[in-house]
């Protein structure tokens, strides 16, 4: 029985120059999510496609959107009602996504002469407002910033005949549907629409009926691949103590084969001090998370997209946008929050068919949590085992030479650092900058200067509550609303002068 051959994107009617943009990035087949969009979507047919995190649903929606879309010098172009307005929008839930995916679509229409532009909040208002007078056919960007520029009547949508929304579960976590409805009402009646999303909750499914029309739903996946998560991630849990999961961290990224590694924190504080004691075992490591500014957040990225670092230590603003090649680990430093959030963060690896890890540590209060996200993915792991640096089946398990340590060897320690990374002024608005890097982006480039920034702000924070909350009765009189001692003692100790009408009084003489 002959094997048979997979389709390529021609055979779907794609544009050839798409077709040969997307052969020349080595993308020449298309993925299952792909293979089935491809059809609907080409026909105008509103789609609602639910595929896993990394199995390819930018290019699934990417390429009908080019298809719709007529760029300057092609035939059509000049009888357009509105030409230089935007012909199609994607809202993205995050600012990463939203490079991300303006980065696929760019890559596509290499060989066309459609005008993109990004639009997403950290960066100044300025640029963006000149490239839409500019002209403008496709506009990528996150709802706050699109609805900031639709209510100053610099971007309009009345004549963008396709809309997207990717992510569209992580925009109702995050509050956002509102913002999308509106920007929905502001897009022409008879637009195409296509929903993209790992997973449908109810809101997102009664806010897709309506505004779509006899919206085809898609869910793709491959054959050999039932299971809630994607078939080709090793996943690995282990109960780990708080004070060893550095220690056993090192010895991860030592594994044999490593290549990139994405490690995930709860809180913006815990993600930046483990970057630093990282870089100080010497791991090319960087930090992303919600206190830095958006240059040095596109700095972390940009270094690790080109292997400068490594390691990116993030928070969840990461976990959704990060599409880099040869991500081969994902460490979760805590338990996750639900399943969802697991499924998000371990879908940066094992992505577009290749093999990856991920490695999930759980405290003993968060072992009844890890249980409920076993049940609802089916992991088969609910009991994770007790794990130090020293255990055997750490070393077994993820192919750790037996004799590496907790600090990586200078011979290994290749990569040039988030240093080697040029940070790019952004225009940022809001917040005090220090020496042309706003504060909290830290004096050295993936160094302390960020934790100390974070830290210093916490502790000033502390004592000005200490101070509101206080009262004149402290025992101790540091945080007393009252004068300080010192001072009390100083003016007890001025001369005193008496006064009678007016004039001075002599002290009589002892």
């Amino acid at each position: 029985m002959t094997e048979q051959t997979p389709p390529a994107f021609a055979d779907f009617g794609v544009d050839p120059r798409v077709v040969q943009a997307l052969a020349e990035a080595g993308i020449t087949h298309p993925f299952p999510v792909q293979a089935e969009t491809l059809p609907v979507a080409l026909a105008g047919h509103d789609i609602i496609g639910q595929a896993k995190t990394g199995t390819g649903k930018t290019l699934g929606f990417g390429i009908p959107l080019l298809h719709n879309v007529i760029s300057p010098g092609e035939p059509g172009y000049e009888d357009l009602p509105a030409a230089g307005q935007p012909q199609a929008i994607v809202i993205v839930p995050t600012r990463e996504l939203a490079v991300q995916v303006a980065t696929d679509l760019a890559t596509a229409a290499s060989k066309r002469t459609v005008r993109l532009v990004q639009v997403y909040g950290g960066r100044a208002y300025e640029p963006q407002i000149a490239a839409l007078k500019a002209g403008v056919d496709i506009v990528v960007g996150t709802p706050g910033r699109l609805i900031d520029l639709l209510n100053q009547h610099h971007l309009s949508l009345a004549h963008a005949r396709t809309a997207v929304l990717d992510e569209a579960d992580e925009m109702l976590d995050q509050g956002f549907l509102p913002d999308v409805e509106r920007l929905l009402a502001a897009t022409p009646a008879g637009r195409q629409t296509m929903l993209f999303s790992a997973t449908m909750p109810g809101p997102v499914v009664a806010m897709a009926r309506r505004h779509m029309t006899q919206a085809t739903h898609i869910r793709a996946q491959d054959p050999d691949d039932q299971g809630a998560t994607v078939g080709n991630i090793h996943q690995v849990v282990y109960r780990v103590h708080a004070l060893n999961k550095v220690e056993v961290i090192a010895r991860i990224l030592q594994a044999r084969k490593r290549g990139r590694v994405i490690i995930f924190a709860r809180t913006k504080r815990t993600a930046a001090r483990l970057a630093d004691d990282l870089t100080d075992r010497g791991f090319a490591a960087a930090a992303i998370h919600g206190d830095l500014g958006q240059g040095a957040r596109e700095q972390a990225l940009r270094a690790f997209r080109k292997a400068k670092v490594d390691v990116l230590v993030a928070t969840d603003v990461a976990a959704r946008g990060i599409d880099v090649d040869d991500v081969t680990h994902v460490i979760n430093y805590q338990c996750p929050e639900d399943e969802k959030i697991y499924l998000h963060r371990t879908g940066r690896t094992g992505r577009a068919g290749a093999k990856g890890t991920a490695v999930t540590f759980v405290d003993w209060d968060d072992v009844p949590r890890w249980s409920l996200i076993d049940k609802a993915l089916e992991i088969g792991q609910a009991n994770p085992p007790e794990t130090y640096h020293t255990s055997d089946h750490l070393f077994s398990d993820l192919d750790i030479p037996t004799d590496a340590g907790g600090v990586l060897p200078k011979t290994q320690r290749t990569a040039a650092g988030l240093q080697a990374e040029q940070w790019e002024d952004l225009g940022e608005t809001g917040g005090r900058r220090r020496g042309g890097r706003p504060v909290g982006d830290g004096s050295r480039p993936g160094g302390r200067g960020s934790r100390l920034a974070t830290d210093g702000r916490s502790k000033a924070r502390s004592r000005a509550q200490s101070r509101d909350h206080s009262t004149p009765d402290d025992a101790a009189g540091q945080f007393s609303s009252s004068p300080s001692a010192a001072e009390s003692k100083t003016r007890a100790s001025r001369p005193r002068k008496r006064t009678r009408a007016g004039k001075p009084v002599q002290r009589p003489r002892a």
